[in-house]
């Protein structure tokens, strides 16, 4: 059942980006997409908060400072990705994203949490040439994907490393659920500011509102809470592979409801990244447990 949870959980965040690219299509901001599905994944977990109090760990300032870091990056997060999407493809943007495990590696060679070795570097040079493949940068107006859509996704990826980093450190000093409900808090207070206003306040009342729920409930709400419990009792290299149910999830979504369109390369250059990224997280998780 645990195992199970990180599937569902994965499967929810893969379908949250189509359904945001959905609301991106119908003309929404991506910061007031991102900032819903933030609003009502605070709803939830404070509900989870509420059910089960013990040993939230609120007193302790670590905890406060370390769940705040872990909101600027669960804020960019959001952020990042879905203007990945709206500047280029669900797909892309999803494939972008899942390179966060490149970036923790990376800030923990700089921390000297980790060390560096051969393979390591051969691995993120191979995630690199997928990355050119994916975006197909090295082709003038190509595929779709502009600049500005690649550098969100990869934002999206280093965004969601930070969040894993201050998620980790304040662990120790509190319940999750007291952790994440101060992480979206502080996204909210964030994603309010650079969003339409107009639109933040119209979408309460539009006939998209169901889309909002949805895209909340799915996104940010069920999954963390899923994520959170099923991690506890599954093992690492096995999560590391799940997860890849949220990139392929997203893909397909897009390909066959959004109709987007991948020529060759670009499938390869994504099967690249997630069978990398996957071995990286496995070995480094294994080494852990």
């Amino acid at each position: 059942m645990s195992t199970l949870f990180v599937i569902l959980a994965a499967l929810c965040w893969g379908l949250s980006g189509g359904i945001g690219g959905i609301l991106m299509a119908d003309g929404w901001d991506p910061y007031v997409v991102s900032f819903y599905r933030g609003a009502i994944g605070f709803l939830f977990v404070l509900g989870w908060l509420a059910l089960i109090p013990r040993g939230s760990g609120l007193s302790s300032r670590r905890l406060w400072l370390w769940s705040v870091v872990a909101g600027l990056g669960v804020a960019g997060n959001f952020a990042f990705y879905f203007v990945s999407i709206a500047e280029g493809s669900v797909a892309v943007a999803a494939t972008l994203m899942y390179c966060a495990p490149v970036f923790v590696y990376l800030v923990s060679f700089v921390l000297k949490l980790e060390r560096p070795t051969l393979l390591k570097w051969a691995a993120i040079a191979m995630v690199m040439v997928g990355i050119v493949l994916l975006t197909r940068v090295y082709e003038t107006g190509a595929g779709g994907v502009t600049l500005i859509g690649a550098g969100a996704g990869l934002l999206a990826g280093l965004s969601y490393a930070i969040f894993i980093f201050g998620f980790k450190y304040a662990a120790p000093h509190g319940s999750p659920q007291a952790i994440l409900v101060i992480a979206f808090a502080v996204l909210g207070a964030i994603l309010i500011w650079p969003g339409d206003t107009e639109q933040t306040l119209a979408a309460l009342g539009s006939p998209s509102w169901r889309l909002f729920a949805v895209l909340g409930v799915l996104g940010a709400g069920l999954s963390f809470i899923l994520y959170v419990v099923g991690l506890s009792h599954t093992a690492p290299a096995v999560a590391s592979i799940v997860a890849m149910v949220e990139p392929v999830t997203a893909s397909l979504f897009g390909v066959v409801v959004l109709q987007e369109t991948l020529v060759a390369v670009q499938v390869l250059g994504m099967g690249l990244i997630l069978v990398t990224v996957t071995a990286l997280s496995v070995n480094s998780r294994q080494r852990v447990a």
